[in-house]
């Protein structure tokens, strides 16, 4: 599991809104599992109305205790009879069904009842293989059936974006079909090695396309 590193908890307004990394989950052998915020992400975010997690509501603290199982809750019970279904969609290797850690990565903890996402960064390697969802859909207002399950995505890295020097455009054939999140796009950036590869999922559309999944693994 090398290929993940740290968490980031991410928050943004609504759909169609700026993200603000607000967050930092770290794991590793001597300190466990702390969470702290970010000042300058939790700064931007206020001006956005941006208030913090229930149970992490001291932006100078540093937490250690029940991170996990606070945050773990966001994951889908193993007990439910889909959860094969919900495993094979976020590309979860069975072997880590009980790390809540990397269930919470890989699946970034989504929850339709609010606005936060917990985004990984992960470390370039051969075995590197994710799910993640374009960015910025709302604003490009593609067509239903534009992109489909299936189709082979390119990128380019866009080092000069004035808003994101990590930033990464997605591209079908020569058609801008969003951007690759904030924090995930850094693998992008890092894997010097490795060219990555982007296929399209699934895709949530009504009228337009309102999401586009991709999984991105490493050649």
């Amino acid at each position: 599991m090398t290929e993940i590193g740290h968490i980031y908890l991410s928050w943004r307004e609504g759909l169609g809104k700026r993200r603000h990394i607000v967050g930092v989950i770290k794991r590793n052998a001597t300190n466990g599992v702390r969470f702290s915020y970010i000042k300058e992400g939790v700064e931007a975010a206020l001006k956005d109305g941006f208030s913090p997690y229930t149970e992490f509501a001291d932006f100078s603290k540093v937490y250690s205790e029940n991170v996990l199982e606070i945050f773990g809750q966001r994951i889908m019970k193993s007990e439910r009879s889909d959860i094969s279904d919900f495993y094979d969609f976020w590309e979860i290797d069975f072997k880590y069904k009980n790390d809540k850690y990397y269930l919470l990565a890989r699946t970034q903890g989504l929850n339709p009842t609010d606005n936060f996402e917990f985004l990984a960064d992960y470390n370039p390697n051969k075995n590197l293989r994710f799910l993640t969802d374009l960015a910025n859909l709302g604003k490009l207002k593609l067509a239903s059936n534009s992109v489909k399950v299936g189709d082979f995505l390119t990128y380019k890295l866009e080092k000069d974006n004035k808003f994101d020097s990590a930033a990464v455009k997605v591209f079908k054939n020569e058609i801008e079909v969003g951007y690759i999140k904030k924090v995930h796009s850094k693998v992008f950036h890092n894997s010097k090695n490795h060219t990555l590869k982007l296929i399209v999922k699934a895709v949530e559309q009504n009228g337009i396309i309102k999401r586009i999944f991709v999984k991105v693994c490493a050649e």
